[in-house]
């Protein structure tokens, strides 16, 4: 073999042994179950608008003679704004008095003709017909005087519409005409009339904000928002989420939700129009126990990840399917608080008999005539890859069946956690054993995750590289493993002479 193949081979060996050495490192860490503050908002960019504007018409037709508001001025109800021409309204008003009177006295002159008609009807000196046209008369002006009446009424009114009063107490917040415009009334005309300005209650506004569909499912009425605006920096503004809009909007592609947030503004700092900054507090978890979210896992990635701790997949599968057991078996066994029980009337627990610690740290009631030590003995087993014997069997059915029955009372748990958590699988160190072991989580900042159920303080979680890096190592060391199963390195060959041990390579000494 010359000296340049050697050293090739050499260097190949290495290489494989390093990549070897660097695959059988496992790569994890374990991070103690702590407890600490998960905060969880949605935030998204929006922009102030008034909560409540009006748009002011007039219900008179004319000439605008006097405006007495501008824009930004701060209006009472019943204030006059706007003053349009009155001379058709007065006039009408003038006519509809004099007919008044034209009535009043006809109803006077039919009055006295019903009377005397009364009177000769009495004396059988008219006709039935006759007396019955004098009261159909005295019908008629009467009706007349109540139309006349009517009319007078109406034409004060019309009269009344020339002064433009303000609907609300507001602000103006825009003014659309000028003195000397002709405006037609929305209530006469075939159009819908001339708006004449626009105001709004600025002491109540809202912020309009367009939030992602994946965070629409977390936010709900009544959550607590904080609005921040370029203005005011430094001065966050509290409102409430009002409403949800049941239409959603696309925008470039992405599918959004109009979400409105009402805000206090009674120092009216907050101008429609402004762009916000708006931070939509979904949950809040006080000093709970947490976990990071890259020790979570599901049943589809727990064999890989049982893989690369050098833990055998099925053993681990049993294991789970045992605790999925128990947790069923505990089911209503009265827990009131993460990792401790509260012992139902008439269990077991609560008269002194056996008990027994769940994987998850639960202590679950064991029925007569079995002990914690059987348990474990059969399980011990099972880990070993034993079958267990039909009076093995026979204890685990009448544990489960007991637990079942035994049980009482109810779990409790966030009246949040169907909506933010889940049900995962995580990989505990306890001791030197590593155990899979379900869990519960509850509100989640995506970083951490708060545990509702199934891990204890003292415990440590394994951190695992995703399931996407795992099976990308598991493929690297087939690579390694086909590339050394054939007693050499792909495209390194060897020279040496296949001669017996007294010829010399070619090119050598003879």
């Amino acid at each position: 073999m010359s000296n340049r193949t050697v050293v090739a081979s050499l260097l190949a060996l290495v290489v494989v042994a390093g990549c070897k050495k660097k695959q059988e490192q496992v790569a994890y860490q374990a991070v103690p179950v702590e407890h600490r503050d998960i905060v969880v908002s949605a935030q998204a960019a929006g922009t102030v608008q008034p909560d409540t504007v009006v748009e002011v018409k007039s219900k008179a037709s004319g000439e605008i003679l006097n405006i007495h508001v501008e824009t930004g001025q701060e209006v009472k109800r019943g204030d006059l704004m706007v003053e349009v021409d009155q001379r058709v309204p007065r006039n009408n008003l003038a006519q509809a008095q004099a007919d008044l009177e034209v009535a009043k006295a006809q109803l006077t002159n039919a009055e006295s003709k019903k009377r005397r008609a009364d009177e000769l009807f009495t004396s059988q000196s008219i006709t039935q017909e006759e007396h019955e046209q004098a009261s159909l008369d005295y019908a008629s002006a009467k009706s007349a005087v109540i139309r006349a009446q009517v009319s007078v009424e109406t034409a004060r009114d019309q009269l009344d519409d020339t002064k433009v009063l303000a609907p609300i107490n507001g602000t103006i917040i825009s003014l659309l005409v000028s003195r000397g415009a002709v405006i037609t009334s929305p209530t006469s005309a075939v159009g819908e009339g001339t708006v004449l300005l626009t105001m709004a209650d600025l002491d109540l506004v809202q912020v309009k904000t367009l939030v992602d569909e994946t965070d629409i499912g977390k936010i709900k009425p009544g959550l607590r928002a904080t609005v921040t605006v370029d203005a005011f920096p430094n001065r966050p503004f509290e409102g409430q989420v009002l409403k949800i809009e049941p239409q959603a909007e696309v925008q470039q592609n992405v599918t959004m939700f109009p979400v409105l947030i009402r805000i206090q503004n009674r120092d009216k700092l907050l101008k429609p129009g402004m762009n916000s900054e708006v931070e939509i507090h979904i949950g809040r978890r006080d000093s709970v126990l947490a976990i990071p979210n890259a020790s979570l896992r599901t049943e589809r990635d727990v064999a890989s990840a049982a893989q690369v701790l050098g833990l055998n997949p099925q053993d681990v599968q049993k294991e789970l399917a045992d605790q999925a057991k128990l947790a069923a078996a505990d089911t209503g066994n009265g827990r009131t608080s993460l990792g401790a029980s509260t012992p139902a009337a008439g269990d077991s627990t609560a008269k002194g008999g056996n008990t027994m610690t769940l994987p998850n740290g639960r202590t679950v009631a064991l029925p007569a005539g079995v002990t914690e030590a059987q348990i474990k003995a059969i399980m011990d087993k099972r880990m070993k890859g034993e079958q267990p014997s039909a009076a093995d069997r026979a204890i685990l059915q009448k544990a489960f069946a007991g637990m079942r029955n035994g049980n009482g009372g109810g779990r409790s748990r966030s009246s949040d956690a169907g909506l933010y958590g889940g049900s995962y699988i995580v990989f505990v160190k306890r001791g030197t054993a590593i155990k899979a072991v379900h869990i519960k989580t509850g509100l989640t900042d995506m970083d951490y995750s708060e545990v509702t159920s199934g891990l204890e303080p003292s415990d440590s979680v394994l951190l695992l590289p995703s399931a996407g890096l795992i099976q990308s190592q598991q493929e690297m060391q087939q690579r390694v493993n086909q590339m050394t199963g054939g007693g050499g390195v792909p495209g390194m060959r060897s020279t040496t002479s296949t001669s017996g041990s007294g010829s010399a390579p070619s090119g050598g000494r003879r």
